[in-house]
């Protein structure tokens, strides 16, 4: 099966190693991956700012750039959710909107892709640690990917997942949210890292890298011995 990779702005700058290991994970599992070389920000920045015209520009770039792919794959499901707004984004011009359907058919969230296409629930992967599981808003409530990292952890050997109260709860990133209403976001990032440390874990996993760089942020101001890791990371561990 042949899977196109899309890295994503954080990933690329800040967390390479996200998609070092979602690339060594699906290779593991039989797939073949390349990387088309023109993709760029999927626009959601500028979309959540209302800024639609340059919106449209990166959707169109990265439509192009997919428009070959049998399959898109990103460590991201904030970014997996911004390409299903490319349908509304892209109405008036139906022409584009039917390339952005096309996009929207064959892009997945990495678990997603996991469970749903490749039909795994077990990746032999093995990471003992307590831990506790960020479910990011985008992935879980446009996206509408729930269940598929708890699948995919509950069988990672040696990993003790502790439920993570009020799991439901913004982090306080939202992109510009963050930057626009920071003593909001700061207030909203403090609570969930509260909620962390009631868990007892020592790690804590994300789908979402601009979670984890607002989380992993407040943890380290607080000093806290707590590791923060993407979901690929911990699934490509210990896979032979």
């Amino acid at each position: 099966m042949k899977v196109s990779l899309f890295i994503t702005c954080l990933s690329d700058i800040l967390y390479p190693e996200a998609g070092r290991h979602t690339v060594e994970l699906l290779e593991k599992l039989g797939c073949t991956i390349d990387f088309p070389e023109g993709q760029t920000c999927c626009g959601q920045p500028a979309f959540n700012g209302g800024f639609q015209r340059e919106a449209r520009v990166a959707a169109k770039q990265l439509i192009k750039s997919f428009e070959h792919a049998e399959y898109v794959v990103t460590p991201s499901g904030s970014c997996a959710s911004m390409i299903h707004e490319y349908k509304k984004l892209l109405k008036d011009e139906p022409e584009w909107q039917r390339k952005a359907e096309q996009l929207i058919d064959k892009t997945y969230e990495l678990t997603q892709f996991l469970v749903n296409v490749l039909q795994v629930e077990n990746v032999d992967a093995a990471f003992p640690a307590k831990a506790t599981y960020h479910t990011s808003c985008h992935m879980t409530r446009l996206l509408k990917v729930e269940d598929a990292p708890f699948k995919l952890l509950n069988n990672v050997k040696g990993l003790d997942l502790k439920p993570l109260p009020h799991h439901y709860d913004c982090c306080g990133f939202g992109g510009t949210f963050a930057v626009k209403m920071t003593p909001i976001s700061k207030e909203m990032v403090e609570a969930k890292v509260q909620h962390i440390e009631e868990t007892g874990a020592d790690v804590l996993i994300g789908g979402d890298c601009g979670c984890l760089m607002n989380i992993g942020g407040r943890i380290s101001r607080k000093g806290l011995p707590i590791q923060v890791k993407h979901i690929a990371e911990i699934l490509n561990s210990g896979v032979k």
